[in-house]
């Protein structure tokens, strides 16, 4: 294993964030003697960040917890462009007004991980609006433009992939890393900001952003991105059934975050481990050699930990509670993913597809057809062979039924009324 002089590099480097540097031994040797400004930056493409962000965000906080200091730079501006990297499409574009009521959402989520404050290494969080709202379109074409080739713009992943699959690159879009390259010069300007951080898919546009800051002030500035995060049997992480995993409980409660991190493959407990918690190196390595049914207990340290850092302990404690129950007595958990249905409408009866469909455990009514068809659904755990039978109120025993799809997803159905 590589050692550094810096603890920064060290860490990043040992907890698997390396990807690609634009020159790590010179970006080590400035770690390594004083306090470096870095900065990942969020559009508002939702209202809540996501699993996929994560990364990046525990990017900055070991930056932090080295001696560093974290920008999280809030795309008020970019959002208005889109970023067209691995996308097909053009994004559908925003009103300002949804654009600041998301960006406020999303800024809740950080503080979780990032201590923010006046203190030499603690985090600020600006937005790109600031500077690019006002800027004059030919004074920028010709203080910032005319660095930016169209020969080398072609050859950037964001582009050649658009072009090569022959979907539209709109001339907006195409204007997305010349912004963000100034981002990274305003940020130096501004913050004394030197280093930007990102996943493997900014690239690209991170080093055009490096690039600019030797041709516009003379800056040495550093890119460093973490690799792609894909699961051992090679999928993309952070989908699930019911689709994105949300950083916002309101979108995704603790429950269902804890049982994510609980479900994780087999084969990426020490990885996961190593990138989304706390856990010092060694106790990781301990629990990297558990093998066959005690590898369940690391998975319950990676959920109990990744659930900590985000929601708090108490909700993690109550995640974790709720699956014991669930999973190791079988009983029903109090936060588990629930729904509301009149006593009216039970007594009358609903068909057994039409509750597992309302309960979203299955994402149409088609597939909740194919889940209880399959064999996969269960009623007060026991399984569903009719997916037409009516469900009535007695099923409910205290005002509750319990529905399960597969193993690992559960909802709970509250009578009301």
């Amino acid at each position: 294993m590589a050692q550094y002089r810096s603890d920064l590099i060290q860490t990043l480097t040992d907890r698997g964030f390396l990807h690609q540097c634009t020159d790590l031994a010179a970006l080590d040797a400035k770690a390594a003697t004083g306090v470096i400004t870095a900065y990942v930056g969020y559009d508002a493409t939702a209202d809540s960040l996501h699993i996929g962000n994560l990364v990046s965000i525990m990017m900055l906080r070991w930056l932090q917890k080295t001696g560093h200091r974290p920008i999280t730079l809030m795309g008020g501006g970019t959002t208005k462009i889109g970023d067209p990297s691995g996308r097909d499409e053009t994004r559908t574009l925003q009103d300002d007004a949804t654009i600041n009521a998301r960006i406020s959402s999303i800024q809740q989520s950080f503080g979780r991980f990032l201590t923010y404050g006046q203190g030499k290494t603690d985090a600020i969080m600006v937005n790109n609006a600031d500077w690019l709202d006002g800027l004059q379109y030919i004074p920028f074409l010709r203080d910032i433009g005319r660095h930016f080739t169209i020969n080398r713009m072609l050859t950037m992943d964001s582009v050649k992939l658009r072009l090569e699959r022959e979907q539209p690159l709109t001339f907006l879009e195409f204007n997305y890393m010349i912004l963000q390259g100034y981002d990274f010069v305003e940020l130096f300007r501004r913050f004394g900001c030197s280093l930007q951080l990102g996943g493997s898919d900014q690239w690209g546009n991170i080093i055009q952003g490096v690039d600019l800051g030797r041709r516009v002030v003379e800056a040495e500035l550093f890119g460093f991105t973490c690799p792609l995060i894909t699961t051992s049997s090679g999928a993309k992480m952070g989908k699930t059934a019911s689709g994105a995993v949300w950083l916002k409980a309101e979108k995704f409660s603790p429950y269902d975050y804890y049982q994510f991190w609980r479900n994780t493959e087999d084969g990426d407990v020490g990885r996961f481990l190593k990138l989304f918690t706390d856990l010092p190196l060694d106790e990781i390595a301990r629990l990297e050699k558990l093998e066959g049914a005690e590898i369940n207990d690391a998975k319950k340290v990676l959920a109990l930990q990744a659930t900590s850092l985000l929601h708090g302990p108490d909700a993690a404690n109550d995640a974790a509670e709720t699956a014991r129950k669930t999973f190791e007595q079988g009983g029903i958990g109090d936060d588990l993913p629930t729904i509301e249905i009149d006593a009216a409408v039970l007594k009358a009866g609903i068909a057994t597809w039409d509750l597992f469909n309302r309960a979203g455990l299955a994402a149409s009514n088609g597939e909740a057809r194919r889940l209880i068809r399959g064999g996969g659904a269960k009623l007060n755990d026991q399984k569903c062979d009719d997916e037409n039978a009516m469900v009535t109120s007695d099923a409910a025993a205290n005002g509750v039924i319990k529905l399960s799809a597969g193993k690992k997803r559960h909802a709970i159905v509250k009578v009301i009324g």
